[in-house]
């Protein structure tokens, strides 16, 4: 089965093609980053225009690519949510129109669980049932997953997620867009120790997050004064210790309170080296295995969405999966991950 795969999200075009014989044939992705960057964020609407100027090439591209044709398609697969309104609905538009050109089923994807499943697609990847902490933009969330669309939410974000307080802090630093990167450039240069940061929620005695007092204490420091630019480096520095330290803290916990031996990491704040090597050392130290996504499937990508959705094909079957018909179809911005159900029992 051939599955096209749409990712519209944010402010990352993405197509891909998965085959369930042969693995991923090939990907196309637009990174809007030069776009945004001049305004410090994502502009909705220069989203959503940019995803439609990209679309259609990025798929014959990767057509060619895989060496097949529109018809050779058995499935296309969209992101339905959760995201922009009005990028998501770029990418359905795009993916309904072709569905009902081709007389193939429409699958909606969460964009939460493309991520959650995304280091499936890795040479070594981990076996049903492990802990996943998902760290991508506005969500940090800490789950128990036993298979395709059986996911236990044990910890959420209470106000801003770890790609927020990197994104605030690397505004308040003066850094570019996105946070994350700029934040962890500059904190290479940073010395240990140097400023002190609050860890928020690490004893809390729960699994849950919050980054929103970490955002504070970082505009408390900038406000008293910073030097020069080895003061940024070291509040930049501090900035990804605090919060490398408590998704780390967590995810342990997690793996503690469920019994399990095996952390997924993924979405976007994956591809930060100080957390990848946290977490190799614990996995060293706690006897568990840690799994991440390739550094290429760690943004928003077409990939994820279509091995995700050959996952729910190969479930349960086409019927019931559909997200549209002869090109209606509906987008959700806002879509709980934890309301997905198993492949076989969802809801046409």
């Amino acid at each position: 089965m051939l599955v096209l795969g749409i990712e519209t999200s944010c402010d990352e075009t993405g197509v891909a093609l998965y085959c369930t014989r042969e693995g991923l044939l090939a990907q196309g992705l637009h990174s809007q980053v030069a776009m945004h960057e001049r305004y410090g964020g994502v502009v909705p609407e220069l989203a959503s225009r940019d995803h439609i100027r990209r679309l259609l090439p990025l798929t014959r591209q990767a057509l060619a690519d895989a060496g097949r044709r529109l018809g050779d398609i058995d499935a296309v697969a969209c992101t339905q949510g959760p995201g922009l309104a009005g990028a998501l609905l770029a990418g359905m538009a795009v993916a309904s129109g072709l569905a009902a050109a081709l007389d193939r089923p429409l699958i909606g994807i969460h964009h939460l669980e493309g991520h959650l499943l995304s280091p499936l697609l890795a040479s070594r990847p981990p076996g049903f049932p492990f802990v996943a902490l998902l760290v991508s933009g506005g969500h940090t969330q800490l789950m128990r997953v036993s298979g395709v669309g059986r996911y236990e939410l044990l910890g959420d974000t209470l106000d801003d997620a770890a790609g927020e307080a990197f994104d605030k802090s690397a505004k308040l630093l003066g850094l570019g867009y996105p946070g994350g990167p700029a934040v962890a450039a500059l904190a290479g240069r940073g010395r240990e120790g140097a400023v002190s940061l609050p860890r928020p929620m690490l004893h809390s005695g729960d699994l849950d997050f919050s980054f929103s007092g970490l955002k504070t204490a970082v505009l408390t420091v900038v406000r008293r004064g910073l030097a020069d630019d080895q003061a940024r480096a070291d509040l930049a520095f501090a900035v990804q210790a605090a919060i490398v330290d408590v998704l780390v803290a967590k995810s342990l916990a997690a793996l503690r309170h469920t019994g399990l031996r095996q952390l997924v990491i993924a979405g976007g704040v994956s591809a930060n080296q100080r957390l990848r090597a946290a977490l190799a050392r614990a996995s060293d130290e706690q006897r568990m295995s840690v799994f991440f996504p390739e550094p290429a499937l760690c943004t928003d990508n077409g990939a994820m969405i279509a091995f995700a959705a050959a996952l729910r094909l190969q479930a349960g079957g086409l019927a019931g999966h559909t997200a549209g018909f002869a090109g209606a179809f509906s987008v959700r911005p806002r879509w709980p991950l934890e309301e997905l159900g198993e492949p076989a029992a969802q809801a046409a």
